[in-house]
């Protein structure tokens, strides 16, 4: 009796520790996470939801918009993959998210399908996809002529690869917290919104710089023959400004609202903070729907890249509620 007592107390006793090991090793790291884009690549281009890669109750949303997992939005129509591919691992919540681009449809007169802009989240749990989210911008998408004649995904694709300082690790005894990171992101949202002609902080380094859709926004070369404009007398706002020459100009109130402020996945390992909002801009009665990461040191912005398009003014991600959907506060998810 003895025996058998001490036996099952013996294994009594080593249960957590057999739990705790599985639970780390069925933990995904930073290649384990990518593969998973990889793989979710994979099964939209072969439109195969199959179980071996997705929970049987998997959400789904494309541009804010639940569908059924295969068979529609991006999952119908993609016809091969693209070349440009940012991934932004966050092993702290096992969630991914990607940056790229993708063809989607026949081919056309120049012998290769459209090129199309993605942004994709996944949530990974007991190995497999629980959650995915996607914001695809097409050929088509309203962009006010942002990108002239060219699509957003084929600017995008022009970009090659992400810039190498995206590559570069922070060393880990300057590596911010998640929450820190949020927090410093967070201001770039909060000074488009308040656009208080150079009151407000904003976190940039000297040499900072932001792409959207594939084009600089900022830091632009001035034409020859042109001169540069002045951001403490210009009455418009210009892509020649640096970063923080922009927000302290005090030009940019056709910002009126930046929502639903999802930062979904963090890599602190590089410093970089993926997140997926909405600006509104009230007089045009037009809303954006974009991705935007960030790449942040030593609690300053140093590189911003997004990509977005139209989308109804006032939508919200369909994962936040309507009170979420319409507030400028973090929601850091997890």
């Amino acid at each position: 009796m003895r025996k058998s007592l001490v036996v099952a107390t013996v294994v009594l006793a080593l249960i957590p520790a057999a739990f705790a090991q599985n639970a780390g090793q069925s933990a995904c790291d930073r290649a384990c996470l990518e593969s998973y884009i990889d793989r979710y690549m994979d099964a939209m281009l072969e439109n195969d939801p199959n179980l071996e890669l997705f929970s049987r109750d998997c959400k789904f949303t494309e541009n804010g918009v639940r569908l059924p997992l295969g068979s529609e939005g991006l999952w119908f129509g993609m016809s091969g993959k693209g070349n440009y591919k940012f991934y932004v691992p966050d092993v702290e919540t096992q969630q991914i998210a990607f940056l790229g681009t993708a063809r989607e449809g026949a081919a056309g007169k120049q012998g290769a399908a459209a090129l199309v802009a993605v942004a994709i989240r996944l949530k990974i749990a007991n190995d497999r996809i629980t959650e995915a989210e996607q914001i695809v911008v097409r050929p088509d998408s309203e962009n006010m002529g942002m990108t002239g004649a060219f699509s957003t995904g084929t600017m995008v694709e022009k970009l090659g690869a992400p810039h190498s300082i995206y590559q570069e690790s922070i060393p880990e005894n300057e590596r911010a917290s998640r929450e820190e990171l949020v927090k410093t992101a967070n201001y770039y949202f909060s000074g488009l919104q308040r656009n208080d002609h150079g009151k407000g902080y904003y976190p940039f380094t000297d040499d900072c710089h932001r792409v959207e859709n594939g084009m600089p926004a900022t830091n632009v070369p001035v034409p020859e023959g042109q001169t540069r404009p002045d951001p403490k007398t210009a009455t418009g706002y210009s892509s020649h400004w640096g970063c923080k020459e922009q927000f302290e100009a005090g030009l940019m109130g056709f910002i009126t609202r930046v929502r639903d402020r999802r930062f979904v996945a963090v890599d602190r390992e590089r410093g970089i903070v993926f997140a997926f909002g909405f600006f509104d801009h009230d007089s045009l009665n037009w809303t954006w729907q974009l991705a935007e990461l960030f790449r942040i040191e030593n609690g300053n912005i140093r590189r911003i890249e997004a990509i977005f398009h139209r989308c109804p003014y006032g939508m919200n991600s369909g994962w936040s509620t309507y009170e979420q959907g319409m507030s400028d506060q973090i929601q850091s998810i997890r």
